[in-house]
């Protein structure tokens, strides 16, 4: 991936909506592989500061894609970054709403929604009121992974926020999410992993390979922050914790705040986890 080229294009407005109380909203669209894709764009009223807005592409976790839509979930999530003064970039995958293009399942075992996101990246570095030098990257779950994964591809996202990502190496995904991989070969991706290379202990080469966790060190000094909660039924703390403990081996800048308790949205510390995220962007960015 990191032999490969993401320009994006010129973000396209393909409708404008009810503004929100200090920024504007509207859904454009950005080329990716030969793909119209779809995403909410959220830009704060006023004069932008010298050198443009800082910026965040913002990577939502998995919803089924015929269930997806653009502004629907996560909109509380949007709405604090949009209030402090970022612009927000929140991409639909391919296959998702209106993007074009067949949904790839998950990022876990195929390329497809990174090189989405990288491509949204680089069209939001091409909008005229935003400091391309000043953009970063949130996730949660899913987009956590897309977000670390896109990071270590792509050295100039300045600073990454992950929530209750998907962010473990391969053999603890696999040890602590057994239940993936136990559908049909024809229709479960993990299975299709399975039968074709076997287990991280098996061809732990390739695994490692696919990992954006074996290539901590590459992420040069730019900061992680990291939030999960204890109680999370969907994806484990353990993920989180691994990947500290990788960061840390790799001398790289990171924070990990874990909720005890809380699930998979954080929902019982929403408030403290978007303040401590939006204050982790401004320092960073």
């Amino acid at each position: 991936m990191r032999a490969r080229s993401y320009p994006g294009s010129t973000l396209t407005t393909r409708q404008t909506l009810s503004p929100g109380a200090t920024y504007a909203r509207r859904v454009v669209s950005y080329q990716s592989e030969g793909l119209r894709i779809e995403a909410l764009l959220t830009v704060p009223s006023g004069t932008p500061p010298k050198g443009g807005w800082p910026a965040i592409v913002f990577n939502h976790g998995y919803i089924p894609p015929q269930q997806y839509r653009t502004t629907e979930r996560y909109v509380a999530y949007v709405d604090a970054f949009a209030r402090a003064g970022f612009v927000v970039l929140k991409p639909d995958y391919r296959g998702h709403g209106n993007s074009q293009g067949r949904p790839a399942g998950t990022a876990y075992w195929s390329p497809e929604y990174t090189t989405d996101v990288l491509n949204a990246f680089s069209s939001l570095r091409k909008l005229g009121s935003v400091n391309p030098a000043r953009i970063g990257m949130w996730g949660h779950s899913m987009g956590g992974h897309i977000t670390l994964r896109a990071m270590v591809i792509n050295p100039q996202i300045k600073a990454g926020n992950i929530w209750a990502g998907v962010v473990g190496p391969y053999d603890l995904i696999f040890k602590d999410l057994p239940r993936w991989g136990s559908g049909a070969a024809s229709t479960d991706p993990r299975a299709q992993m399975l039968a074709k290379y076997g287990t991280p202990a098996q061809s732990p080469a390739l695994y490692r390979a696919i990992s954006p966790n074996s290539f901590l060190a590459d992420l040069g000094g730019r900061p992680v922050q990291l939030h999960h909660g204890t109680g999370d039924t969907h994806v484990p703390v353990s993920f989180s914790q691994a990947l500290a403990s990788g960061l840390k081996t790799a001398g790289q800048p990171h924070t990990l705040f874990t909720y005890p308790g809380d699930d998979h949205n954080l929902s019982r510390n929403l408030g403290v986890a978007l303040k401590r995220s939006v204050e982790f962007f401004k320092k960073s960015l």
